[in-house]
């Protein structure tokens, strides 16, 4: 495992360590800088650091069993003595900020190879595992039944890096900063900046690169560096003209990049001497000017050379712009990438066709949670140069090469839009978490930083507070703050935010023109809670469709259901207990395919006794079923409580962790699913009203997003349905987001869907 390694700058460094991960960001306008964030407790090089790793299956991002890089191999660590001590000192060194919990008897699985340490008792406070007391490396009487494992808490230490990263290795004495100088006085003052001189950070000021025999596959790196997918010309002769007016410093010449690297300083390059600076024969500055991508065209206007966007590859499950698991579109439905081989270069072309910049890391091992349709690559192999992943070499693969579990997933750099510095969050107890503020015009007319109305905050606001945050998922939003700390709060400024869910900004979201809330004290301000990891749930699509049937049920065993609101209105209308109603019946099985477990919102406290069934309801609404005629209309519906959420099941290996019974927790561990079977109540719709013909019928999971999720898209499934009056057919079930825009559209003109009659 790599630590971040940096200095502390008031400018954003790009700071590139040998061997280490690095992050790079832009500067404040109108400066563009790069650097990697620091770290306190990371170690300066990979070189005095023990790499430590977690590893087994199935397990969580943040547990696993110990294993440990010594001499050249891996090996695992014995569970003689172990102690939460010891978990703590590890999940730091992994980059967490502790542990909750460790593990024996090789709960993740047996290693292989040695095994490195035995009865190791740490104190709590080292640095790391190998400053603890132990029998010596290499000196155990254990065999690998003895395994140790550990559970970190899932919080990292701020600037510490992920696991299953791949980051860029490059001589870190190359440079210390880079940026683009905007010289152009419109440039100046719009972000991102996309043009300008390009400097590097000396001694106590900047320098200039000297273009001779600079090219544009120099151009391209450091484009690619700042967010932008490619280069663009620009006028030579204004830069001549402004140049030659200037003193300038050269540091660097004879750069000599090959157009692949995702850092300037990988490439090839000289440096003058201390008493040379000034020496550019036949030259001037470097000037770099960058096209940016789709997403960022509007904050530029019209550009000559436009930038396309892919259509065939996308990002799914990150909670920043930029990132998320890969997924390419074959014969109209989506599908992922499996990481074998998978690295920089192949990244970088997915961030680049995307309208990002290169890739600042490359992840494997489902790091971005889990897809579920098919897996069309493996071995991707790019040069960095393709335009597209499907130019690359790739193996196509079957479902015995690769599993979900190792899906790839990128981190792009992107335009630095400084929308982190009109916002803060104020009163929480930890820096995830607080009151929303932001950077707005008061009562006064003056400027400062002011509170949200709490009064229409949703789950969609707060995913975009915590993205222009920079502080990962929503995993909560907050109508009432009032136990948080109020010792420093500022006066409510915004109200009526209205957002979509996809914008970089607050201030991109709809919002009164002037302050109306009803309940203006700071007590009812909107408030968020951010993290780094979420739940997402998906429905089994195949099953419903394996899995459907009607039943007339007699009204004499449908009491509980009513009680319950899961009939139809015209039910009331029936001579109860006579007559029957009509069920469209099937199985609905929900996985959580993310990298945190699905947890009800509310907490047990609040949970609702149900008598009827003899269960509490932990979700009001967990489930929307409905039926929709070729207009969009419902002409059936039902709804489905969470009376009992939990794990009826796990993918093999996952122990349960949630169960309904004797008052349990409620919820459902990563890589479990819940079960709801086509024969209990109100796992239906009742269609005792509905005429034959041709439908959708549309089940959508956490319809009101009470519970935070990485992605939404996913929780609508549809599948085309033919109903004659006495059976019913579904047809071409698939999970919201799997089909392209084309194949959707097919879909929705399912034959006879439009005259709504039976073909």
């Amino acid at each position: 495992m790599s630590a971040w390694t940096g200095r502390h700058h008031l400018s954003l460094l790009f700071f590139l360590a040998l061997c280490s991960p690095c992050c790079l960001a832009q500067m404040p306008v109108p400066l563009t800088t790069l650097r990697p964030s620091a770290s306190p407790s990371a170690p300066q090089s990979q070189s005095e650091t023990l790499k430590v790793r977690l590893a087994g299956f199935p397990r969580k991002h943040n547990e696993g069993r110990v294993e440990l890089f010594y001499k050249g191999e891996w090996g695992t660590v014995c569970d003689d003595d172990f102690s939460i001590a010891n978990a703590n000192v590890l999940c730091r060194q992994l980059g967490f900020v502790e542990a909750t919990g460790w593990t024996h008897s090789a709960k993740y699985g047996k290693g292989q190879g040695k095994i490195w340490l035995d009865n190791v008792q740490c104190g709590g406070g080292e640095s790391s595992i190998s400053a603890c007391k132990s029998r010596g490396w290499g000196n155990s009487d254990c065999t690998h039944d003895e395994d140790a494992g550990v559970v970190c808490k899932d919080e990292r230490i701020p600037g510490f890096v992920d696991a299953n990263v791949i980051e860029a290795q490059v001589d870190e004495n190359k440079l210390e900063e880079v940026r683009l100088r905007a010289v152009v006085a419109a440039a100046k003052k719009r972000l991102p900046i996309t043009e300008g001189v390009l400097e590097i950070k000396y001694k106590d000021g900047w320098a200039q690169v000297c273009d001779a025999g600079w090219t544009a596959k120099n151009t391209r790196v450091v484009c690619g560096m700042l967010g932008f997918p490619q280069e663009r010309k620009f006028n030579k002769n204004f830069y001549r003209l402004f140049l030659e007016r200037q003193r300038n410093v050269y540091r660097v010449h004879s750069v000599a990049c090959a157009g692949t690297e995702v850092h300037l300083a990988a490439c090839p390059m000289e440096f003058n001497g201390p008493n040379t600076t000034a020496l550019c024969r036949g030259g001037s500055p470097v000037v770099v000017s960058c096209a940016p991508g789709l997403l960022f065209m509007q904050h530029h206007g019209a550009l000559k050379k436009k930038t396309k966007t892919s259509s065939t590859v996308r990002l799914k499950g990150g909670a920043r712009l930029g990132e998320g698991r890969v997924e390419v579109l074959k014969s109209g439905e989506w599908g992922s990438v499996c990481d074998d081989r998978w690295d920089l270069q192949s990244a970088s072309v997915v961030c680049r066709e995307l309208g990002f910049g290169s890739a600042k890391e490359a992840m494997t091992g489902g790091r971005m949670g889990q897809g579920v349709g098919p897996i069309y690559m493996n071995e991707v192999k790019c040069s960095g140069l393709e335009r597209s992943i499907w130019n690359c070499p790739f193996k196509n693969i079957t479902s015995e090469d690769c599993q979900h579990t190792e899906d790839a997933a990128v981190r792009c750099n992107v335009p630095y839009m400084g929308l982190e510095n009109s916002i803060r969050l104020g009163g929480g107890r930890t820096r995830y978490e607080g009151r929303v503020e932001v950077l707005g015009t008061n009562a006064n007319g003056t400027e400062g930083w002011g509170l949200i109305c709490g009064e229409t905050w949703t789950t969609k606001e707060a995913i975009v507070a915590c993205r222009q945050l920079g502080l990962g998922y929503a995993n909560q939003a907050n109508q009432e703050t009032w136990y948080w700390d109020s010792s420093n709060v500022t006066e409510m400024i915004l109200s009526g935010v209205k957002c979509t869910g996809d914008e970089m900004s607050l201030m991109h979201c709809q919002r009164h023109k002037t302050l109306n809330c009803q309940k203006a004290a700071a007590k009812f301000a909107a408030g968020v809670i951010c993290s780094e990891t979420t739940s997402d749930l998906v429905l089994n699509a195949t099953l419903v469709q394996q899995s459907v049937y009607i039943e007339d049920r007699p009204l004499h065993m449908l009491y509980c259901a009513a009680e319950e609101d899961c009939l139809s209105k015209t039910a009331a209308k029936a001579n109860w207990p006579y007559g029957h109603r009509r069920l469209l019946r099937f199985s609905s099985q929900i996985h959580n395919i993310g990298r945190a477990d699905f947890k009800p919102k509310a907490g047990r406290h609040s949970w609702v006794w149900h008598a009827c069934h003899g269960h509490y309801h932990s979700m009001d609404i967990f489930t929307h079923y409905d039926l929709l005629n070729a207009n969009g209309s419902k002409v059936a519906e039902g709804h489905k409580a969470s009376f009992c959420l939990e794990d009826s099941d796990c993918e093999e290996g996952v122990s349960k962790r949630y169960e309904c019974a004797n008052f349990g927790d409620q919820g459902i561990t990563v890589g479990c699913w819940d079960m709801y079977r086509h024969d209990i109540d109100c796992q239906w719709i009742d269609i005792t009203d509905v005429k034959p013909g041709n439908y959708i019928m549309q089940v959508v999971i956490n319809p009101n997003l009470e519970v935070a999720e990485s992605d939404f898209t996913n929780n609508a499934m549809k599948c085309n349905c033919k109903y004659d009056g006495h059976r019913i057919w579904f047809h071409n079930c698939h999970v919201g987001d799997a089909f392209s825009e084309e194949a959707e559209r097919r879909f929705e003109k399912y034959p006879g869907q439009l005259n709504n009659q039976i073909s």
